[in-house]
Parts: structure tokens; sequence; C-alpha cells
């Protein structure tokens, strides 16, 4: 039978490192409670944990900018989208985009929507990017630093429910994060 603890906990450093990578470009929030867990558990160290969530991260930032700016240049799926004067929108985007990285990075289900039009829109891509990888750093770091306590805390108890309070809380993380972003929608 498969054992996948065996098979992670068996694994190169670098074969952990880009399933963090990928993990991120699945779930962010989730794969960095998991990498934070795993560090506790001393499987991966801190600082290649915490490296793979900030490359893959910002990778996918910056591909949701990639995607935006492709949309803006396939004019089969610009002929579908009701857009302002993109002129004005653009300038608009130029002179916020600091603004719109920030505050995206902290609402959860704002990053696709305004990451993405961020490249539709021509965004300054070098702003763009420092100011998404600036805040990665805070985000994650934040988040991972109040994983490794809260899972260390979840390690440390030897009983047979620390599995079910780790899955509790990777679960409580992903659902929160849902129930914001379908509150932002119906706010709207």
């Amino acid at each position: 039978m498969f054992n996948f603890t065996s098979f992670i906990t068996s694994q190169s450093a670098w074969v952990k490192a880009l399933s963090i990578i990928i993990g991120t470009f699945i779930l962010e929030d989730v794969a960095t409670v998991l990498t934070a867990i795993a560090t506790q558990a001393h499987e991966i160290s801190i600082i290649l944990g915490l490296v793979s969530l900030y490359i893959g991260i910002a990778v996918g930032d910056v591909g949701l900018y990639g995607l935006g700016w492709a949309g803006a240049k396939w004019p089969r799926v610009k002929r579908f989208l009701t857009l302002p004067s993109q002129k004005q929108t653009q300038k608009w985007f130029d002179k916020n985009v600091i603004k719109i990285v920030g505050i995206s990075r902290f609402v959860p289900g704002a990053r696709l929507p305004l990451y993405t039009a961020c490249g539709f829109y021509h965004a300054p891509f070098w702003l763009f990017t420092v100011t998404a990888v600036f805040a990665t750093l805070i985000w994650t770091s934040f988040l991972f630093y109040l994983s490794l306590h809260i899972g260390g805390w979840l390690l440390a108890h030897k009983s047979g429910w620390r599995w079910a309070g780790l899955a509790g809380f990777v679960l409580c993380i992903f659902v929160i994060g849902r129930l914001i972003a379908h509150f932002q929608k119906v706010s709207r």
C-alpha cells in the first residue's frame, strides 16, 4: 500500500521545494500552512520552505499579470469584454498599481481579477512585480509564522487527535478565505 508520509519524507529537498512551488499555484494559503507544519515537523528547513513559497507565489502573481496582458492582445477575448475607456483606465492603473497590488494581497479573492486587470491595462510591469514580491514577503511571512506556532502546538500534543487538529486548522484557513471572497461578491 502507498504511504504518502513515507514518500514525502524520503524525497530530496529539491522535490519538496518543487512540491511547495506547485502547491502555491493551487491554493497558496494552504500551501503556506502545510509548509510551516512540515518545517515544524523537521521535514524541510525553514529557509527552503519560505524561499519555495516566495518563489511560487511571486511566479503565480506575475503569471496572473501575464494572463491579463495576453487577454488584451487576443481580439477574441477582448470583444466579449465590456470595458471603460482603455486610455482612462490605463492611466488609473498606472497611477494606483502599488495600492491595487497591496490591497489585493491581503483581501481574499481579489488577486485574480485585479492582477489580471493590471496586465490587461498594462500597469507598469516592474512596479507591479516589485510591489507583488514585497506584499508576498509580508503576508506569506506572517501566515507562515502564525502557522508555524499553531502547527507546532498541535504537533506537540502526542495524542492521535493532533492530525485532526492540523487538518482542521488547514480547513479553517481555506474556508475563511472562501467566506470572505463570497461576502465580497454579495456586497458588490
